[in-house]
């Protein structure tokens, strides 16, 4: 009986005696709807490094979204998004124009856009407001920043309803997708960029820049190793990450550690965890097994 009390105190009491743990809860329980199948078409797409370093392009606009009206979430949140985006557009100008591939000309863009945020919040802000932008706090989710991430994760999953046969398709086989919609094939990649902007930043005015991409590729890295069904790799994804979310938090209250950074660790657990567990091409999966089946035949 005495058990019952202790799992109480540490997993439940939090969240119904702290306001602020509830909120963050949610806060990440939204986000983790929303990441989890834009994560698993990133990796799908072999897109992984496109989406970290994204993640640090949304820097300078939220830097001058800060340098404009300080810690003010939708002048953050708008910054950050138009940089996303712009970045996103001149790498894909830089491929189309020139013999570079898009994801060198992201990485140049990337890195130019991270030291420029950097500089541009050094000239106004401290140490602290650019670890604010860098790692977030999503203890500090308040009545502005939920409706933010329960519309962005609402209008991912709408979005993601109506397009995704189109979207995978792009995914897999675009010639195809251009030969069956001609009209509609140019608009899946710009689509999902989009998604992938407006999620990154999401996750970016909760967890920070730094910590934006954990929840976006850690979960659908996870949930590959358990399943070849996308839909059933987009749920598990969802799930991991709202595992994490829950876990980090508690971790971040008893620990008195980072919250952002707990969050991630807490992913990355599950797919270390999975990595080595899975039924699908993990460790023991292609190793262990094999050798168990050897045993059991002789």
């Amino acid at each position: 009986m005495s058990t019952l009390p202790l799992l109480h105190e540490l997993l439940i009491q939090p969240f119904t005696e702290f306001g602020f743990m509830r909120r963050a809860w949610i806060a990440g329980l939204a986000l983790s709807l929303s990441t989890g199948p834009v994560g698993t078409l990133l990796i799908l797409r072999r897109l992984t490094l496109m989406g970290d370093a994204m993640s640090h392009a949304l820097l300078p606009g939220a830097a001058l979204g800060f340098m404009l009206a300080g810690l003010s979430l939708p002048a953050l949140g708008l910054g950050a998004f138009v940089a996303g985006l712009l970045v996103a557009a001149l790498a894909h100008q830089v491929a189309r124009l020139t013999a570079q591939r898009e994801e060198s000309a992201l990485a140049a863009f990337y890195l130019m856009a991270l030291a420029s945020g950097v500089m541009l919040v050094s000239l106004k802000g401290t140490s602290v407001d650019l670890m604010h932008l860098l790692f977030g706090n999503i203890l500090a989710a308040d009545a502005q920043t939920l409706p933010l991430v329960a519309g962005v994760a609402s209008l991912t999953l709408l979005l993601l309803a109506i397009f995704i046969r189109p979207l995978v398709a792009d995914t897999l086989d675009p010639g195809f997708l251009r030969l069956v919609w001609p009209s509609g094939a140019g608009w899946m990649r710009p689509l999902y960029m989009l998604l992938l902007v407006t999620n990154l930043v999401a996750g970016f005015l909760t967890l920070g820049t730094l910590m934006s991409v954990g929840l976006l590729v850690l979960p659908a890295a996870a949930a590959r190793f358990w399943s070849r069904n996308l839909g059933t790799q987009m749920v598990l994804a969802t799930l991991i990450g709202a595992l994490a979310s829950t876990a980090g938090l508690l971790l971040s209250y008893h620990a008195q550690l980072p919250t952002g950074p707990a969050i991630v660790l807490s992913a990355g657990a599950v797919y270390l965890g999975s990595l080595i567990l899975g039924r699908i091409d993990s460790l023991r999966a292609r190793h262990l097994a094999p050798l168990t089946s050897q045993g059991d035949s002789r």
